[in-house]
């Protein structure tokens, strides 16, 4: 909870791995609030005084989640709402800002995404959001202590950086920094 807003308000890519972290986590959990309270939350917790905090965070979490009918896999809207004003950054950047270094960096990062939706079952999705499915995948393989190629890890660098600069610049954005947001 305290770490989602502040993964939010700090670095907003981070918030979004984090937040499929914790959708996973509530369906490996089933969804069972209790379970998460006591086997996740509490051993964690170092400060008593705000487990009602999270106690009412996951199980707005598990509501949300009910009710948006993503039980097997998916994200709830209000991360999706995240992940479309990153897409309207991701287009403003390349077609109406011409940010060079961002076209850059979306043009050294555009094979691997295109190469990643080629092998797997992300065919639907928007670039961005392949982008933060691939880092997802790094991060699961990391946590299995899975080895991943070098040529898997140039891939994975060119959609963090990528991704980087698109945290930065949606920061700027919505601090009302700069030039370009005030057009």
């Amino acid at each position: 909870m305290l770490i989602a807003q502040q993964k939010l308000n700090e670095n907003v890519a981070e918030y979004i791995l984090y937040m499929y972290q914790i959708e996973d986590l509530i369906r490996a959990y089933q969804f069972d609030l209790d379970r998460i309270m006591k086997e996740v939350v509490e051993p964690n917790l170092p400060d008593r005084a705000y487990l009602e905090h999270y106690k009412a965070w996951y199980a707005g979490l598990i509501r949300d989640m009910k009710s948006e009918r993503i039980i097997e896999s998916g994200h709830r809207l209000e991360l999706q709402d995240v992940l479309v004003e990153l897409s309207y950054l991701h287009n403003s950047l390349l077609t109406v800002v011409n940010d060079e270094k961002y076209r850059t960096l979306y043009s050294t990062a555009l094979p691997y995404i295109e190469d990643f939706i080629e092998h797997s079952n992300l065919k639907g999705m928007n670039h961005l959001e392949v982008c933060f499915h691939a880092l997802y995948m790094k991060l699961l393989l990391r946590l299995q202590k899975k080895e991943i190629s070098q040529e898997t890890e140039e891939a994975f660098d060119a959609m963090r950086i990528l991704l980087a600069y698109l945290t930065r610049s949606y920061h700027l954005m919505k601090g009302g920094e700069g030039q370009y947001w005030n057009n």
